[in-house]
């Protein structure tokens, strides 16, 4: 009897990379995504990276396809806005080894700028695409993504979702299946895509395409299940669960395969029930699909294209009726806030002192906009912070943004801010960007990247000097600052900002979460010199709270030490003693 075990659906796609034979995997780290490589590079047969970016890489698993091995690329939703550029020509070339791109959408927004749906992208690129509903699908569906690949020459999407991501459900093991190298063979007309080749491609990109729709109807991952027929529901992933719990008996067509969609499939299963419901979180990619072809159904008309859904909406939708009064549950309200201990934290409140602006970016920093640190304006996109700045620099004049500064990550940075930063050399700018250099992507748990020394097998390997980088793409002048040395960061800044010069801060110290960091000392208050001031309060420590006689209390099970609030306190109140 084969092993059953309990997995998370990226613990399980990672699993299912392994046993397909897939022998090279490179990946950014995204949440929900980043599970699948930190569990697949477990596995000592498949080589596995952290890339700077999701284009990278996508054209590295390109490149080790056309090879003749299976590759993999993973990431998350925004993330396949990056590697759409070779995404959409991916697809015209085909495939030499089997090549899957894992991507994980988050509807509810747990952590992410945008609630963008993927399948409108496989629509988009022609690229088919594949949504399971549980762990033991995950692993499957990747499996018979690589069968798919190589049977129909074409790269192939498999989308997950956050509560696939990040739930559990038992797996049955298999063994790894070693695939045979495919041979490779130049070939110009299929793998460079100069137009006169990239005109013949699109005649067999469609090609494939309406084959895949046509043998499609015929795929296991696509199932019928007859029931009571007066309401029949068109479904796919997650929101096969949710149908199922809310109507145990009623009919259901549960896609595996939701780019390009069984047509004929989806008509007969129509023609069987009275009425027809699609049910499908985000936009309504199947739903307008199936009006098009003049078939009747409710959909969006029911249900929202936000958040996530759940069994006990559907219920509420459709028999106005629930099972729990969610209305009436009083959920305690859990702000987001910076770590005890974060270096950002330090950044933010010289900047709120100075009262100057940031152009933000993706990251924990992102935290900087809210009360009452409050010195985050914008936050767009990976590495915008720096492009955006420049915006407005040459819009308003130097002058304008004298009390302005672009923050950015040091993962963040190597992702997509270099190109930003040349683009401000190369044009002139005379702004400061300050890159908060913590050592790791910390808001997606803690990956090296290519300026923390490792790789992600945790091998040694050579660290990108930044602020060498810098100076080597032409900023005049980098500093490099101690993230918690306040008056220095504040005497820098000012100059930076007054200056007729592009400039570059690298605020560096640790994340104090970071395996490895030890906190010797713990701040503590002595309450008969605390004046109630609540200057301690304005850096927005959550291990510093107001006591009921107004004095500043502070939790040393919370407290790491950093010495910032000391910073603050006027009258010696506050002290580091020894933990």
């Amino acid at each position: 009897m084969a092993d059953k075990i309990i997995m998370l659906g990226n613990e399980a796609i990672a699993r299912g990379v392994y046993e397909a034979g897939v022998k090279v995997s490179s990946a950014y780290p995204g949440t929900p995504s980043t599970e699948i490589s930190e569990c697949l590079a477990k596995y000592n047969e498949v080589y596995t990276e952290w890339a700077p970016n999701e284009k990278v890489a996508l054209e590295v698993a390109i490149g080790a396809s056309i090879s003749g091995v299976r590759s993999l690329s993973c990431m998350k939703h925004v993330g396949l806005n990056v590697a759409s550029d070779p995404l959409y020509t991916f697809s015209y070339t085909g495939v030499n080894g089997g090549s899957v791109i894992v991507v994980a959408d988050d509807p509810g927004l747990a952590s992410s700028q945008n609630e963008q749906d993927t399948r409108m992208i496989g629509r988009s690129a022609h690229v088919p695409v594949l949504e399971p509903s549980d762990s033991q699908e995950a692993k499957d569906f990747v499996k018979f993504a690589y069968d798919l690949s190589e049977k129909y020459d074409t790269p192939v999407i498999l989308r997950t979702t956050t509560k696939l991501s990040h739930s559990q459900g038992v797996v049955e093991l298999c063994d790894r299946v070693e695939v045979a190298d495919k041979e490779y063979q130049r070939d110009v007309k299929k793998y460079v895509m100069m137009p006169g080749s990239a005109i013949g491609r699109h005649v067999v990109v469609e090609d494939r395409e309406n084959r895949l729709a046509e043998e499609s109807c015929g795929f296991d991952i696509n199932k019928v299940e007859l029931n009571d027929k007066k309401i029949g529901f068109v479904t796919s992933g997650v929101s096969y669960l949710y149908v199922k719990e809310a109507f145990p008996n009623a009919s259901v067509l549960k896609l595996g395969l939701v780019n390009p969609l069984p047509k004929q499939l989806i008509k007969k299963f129509a023609s069987q029930v009275d009425r027809l419901v699609i049910v499908e979180e985000l936009e309504p990619v199947i739903e307008e699909q199936v009006k098009s072809w003049g078939i009747a159904c409710d959909g969006k008309n029911l249900f929202t294209k936000q958040g996530e859904y759940s069994s006990n909406m559907l219920k509420k939708a459709l028999l106005n009726e629930s099972d729990v009064a969610f209305d009436q549950v009083n959920v305690p309200n859990r702000p987001p806030v910076l770590c005890p201990g974060c270096p950002h934290r330090s950044v933010f409140s010289v900047l709120n002192k100075l009262k100057i602006h940031a152009a933000g970016d993706i990251g924990c920093y992102t935290l900087g906009a809210v009360a009452p640190l409050s010195v985050i304006d914008t936050t767009i996109c990976m590495g915008a912070s720096i492009s955006a700045l420049h915006g407005i620099e040459k819009a308003k004049g130097h002058d304008f943004i004298k009390n302005w500064v672009a923050v950015i990550g040091d993962s963040t940075f190597l992702h997509t801010g270099v190109n930003s930063l040349i683009n401000m050399v190369y044009n002139k700018s005379k702004a400061t960007v300050m890159i908060l250099d913590n050592r790791t992507t910390g808001m997606t748990g803690h990956q090296e990247h290519a300026a923390t020394g490792k790789t992600l097998k945790g091998e040694d390997t050579y660290a990108i000097d930044l602020a060498e980088l810098c100076k080597a793409i032409g900023v005049p002048y980098v500093n490099v600052v101690d993230a918690f040395d306040i008056k220095e960061l504040e005497k820098v800044i000012k100059q930076s900002v007054e200056s007729e010069t592009l400039s570059v801060i690298i605020a560096k110290a640790p994340c104090a979460l970071l395996k490895g960091q030890k906190f010797p000392f713990v701040c503590d208050v002595n309450p008969d010199d605390c004046k109630k001031c609540g200057m301690c309060l304005k850096i927005g420590c959550p291990a510093i709270s107001k006591g009921a006689d107004g004095k500043v209390i502070i939790d040393s099970t919370a407290c790491n030490g950093c010495g910032l609030c000391l910073n603050y306190c006027k009258f010696g109140a506050i002290k580091k003693v020894e933990r």
